[in-house]
C-alpha cells in the first residue's frame, strides 16, 4: 500500500464502443489515451469494440479477469440511441456499483447541455479489485468525466479517499 502522498501508476484499458469509428476517426479515444499517459498511468490496451452486447460483455469479462489490468474505461454506447448496449452488457458484471458517479456526471453535464443530460447512462463500479467507468462517447463528455471525476479518483494523493485504495484492496480512510 502506498503512502497518501505517493502517486501510483495504474494499468488502464480504454475501449471505444462504436460501430462507426476507426482508430483514425476516434478523436475521443485519442484524447483519453493522451490524458491517461499524461497523468502517468500506463495505457495497457486500447481498442474499438462494436456496439454488440455479447462481444462487449466477453471483452469486458476478459479484462475483469486480467491481473494486469487495474482500470477499465469505456466510452460510447451509453445513451438512449437504438442499438446502444453498454449499460445492459456491462453493469451486471459489476460486484458493486458506484451510484454517485452517474449522478454526479449527469449533474455536471446538466450545466453544459441542460436536460439532455437525462439521457446519459454513464455508470461506474468495482469488480475484482478493479474500477470500471462507462462514459458517453462525445469528446466534451469524456473531457468532463476525465478531468472532473475519473482522473482525480485515480490519483492516490486525492483525499480524503480515492479508488486507488480499492484497487489495492485497501479501504478509504475518511
Amino acid at each position: 500500500m502506498s503512502k497518501a502522498n505517493d502517486f501510483v501508476p495504474l494499468r488502464i484499458v480504454r475501449a471505444s464502443i462504436s460501430n462507426r469509428h476507426t482508430e483514425a476517426t476516434d478523436s475521443t479515444g485519442q484524447w483519453l489515451d493522451s490524458q491517461i499517459q499524461a497523468k502517468g498511468h500506463l495505457l495497457a490496451h486500447h481498442e474499438i469494440c462494436g456496439n454488440d452486447f455479447y462481444e462487449l460483455r466477453a471483452k469486458v469479462s476478459a479484462w475483469i479477469g486480467d491481473s494486469q489490468v487495474d482500470v477499465i474505461l469505456t466510452h460510447g454506447g451509453t445513451g438512449f440511441a437504438q442499438g446502444n448496449c453498454t449499460q445492459a452488457a456491462i453493469e451486471p458484471l459489476l460486484a458493486q456499483t458506484i451510484p454517485g458517479f452517474g449522478e454526479l456526471f449527469r449533474q455536471l453535464s446538466f450545466q453544459q447541455i441542460g436536460s439532455s443530460a437525462l439521457q446519459s447512462q454513464a455508470f461506474a463500479g468495482l469488480v475484482n479489485d478493479k474500477v470500471l467507468f462507462a462514459i458517453p462517447g462525445s469528446l466534451s463528455a469524456a473531457e468532463l468525466a476525465w478531468t472532473q471525476l475519473i482522473s482525480p479518483q485515480l490519483d492516490a494523493r486525492q483525499g480524503p479517499c480515492n479508488f486507488v485504495a480499492h484497487i489495492q484492496k485497501g479501504v478509504c480512510n475518511g
